[in-house]
């Protein structure tokens, strides 16, 4: 083989979602919740109650907050809500937020053995590469893409397969990771080996939501189980 066609050769890829699979920022999107719903008398929200909603956003959470509290949330106030949550939720960071257990050295091992990370998060994306720039991860992915990134987002295939195309892979040749109903859905959508991680932000077990395959920590993240999931 040419240097050139193995300079064009597609990446093997891990695609990771952010929030409960990358890492555990519910302490801080909790704090963002309430710190944009005080001003409108609502009662604070807790972990549990929020739960469902992390994995869809800052304007999910807020909307659950005021369906939690029944008040009805106007597209003026939530746009307004919005804004007072991403200046605080940025301003803060990294906050709370850290590695789920095992994350810096599965990446470690995938980059050792010739294998591409990159993220694909429903938060957006200016948010997302400053919590993983706060804790010095933006080095280990070749792509990072949010909510924004593109006219769509997950679960919609397009989103994935943007985040893909971006970081030089394929979507044969990848898997995604993540904690919720979009992250297998996406996966899906795209045509694309899914892996669950249990300890994530989701109303029913990961086990539940159809992936390929489940792990319980990032120590079984390695080279040969993403060869078994593409069938490399």
């Amino acid at each position: 083989m040419s240097s050139a066609s193995s300079a064009a050769a597609p990446r093997p890829l891990v695609v990771f979602d952010l929030d409960g699979t990358l890492i555990d920022t519910a302490p801080d999107l909790v704090a963002s919740t309430n710190h944009s719903i005080a001003g409108e008398g609502l009662e604070p929200v807790t972990r549990d109650e929020l739960n469902i909603a992390f994995s869809h956003g800052s304007r999910a959470m807020i909307t659950r907050a005021f369906a939690l509290r029944d008040r009805a949330l106007s597209t003026d106030t939530l746009d307004r809500l919005q804004a007072i949550f991403l200046e605080h939720y940025t301003s803060q960071m990294p906050g709370a937020s850290r590695p789920f257990p095992g994350l810096i050295e599965a990446l470690d091992r995938l980059d050792a053995a010739g294998i591409a990370a990159a993220v694909c998060t429903n938060k957006l994306e200016g948010p997302a590469r400053r919590l993983l720039e706060a804790l010095d991860l933006t080095k280990h992915f070749a792509a990072i893409t949010g909510a924004d990134t593109f006219p769509v987002r997950k679960p919609h295939a397009d989103h994935l397969l943007g985040t893909i195309r971006l970081a030089g892979g394929t979507p044969e040749t990848t898997v995604m990771v993540g904690d919720s109903v979009n992250d297998m859905l996406v996966a899906r959508n795209a045509g694309v080996a899914a892996l669950g991680v249990p300890f994530g932000y989701t109303d029913v077990h990961i086990s539940e939501l159809s992936p390929d395959h489940v792990i319980d920590h990032y120590d079984e993240l390695d080279a040969a189980l993403f060869e078994r999931l593409t069938g490399r």
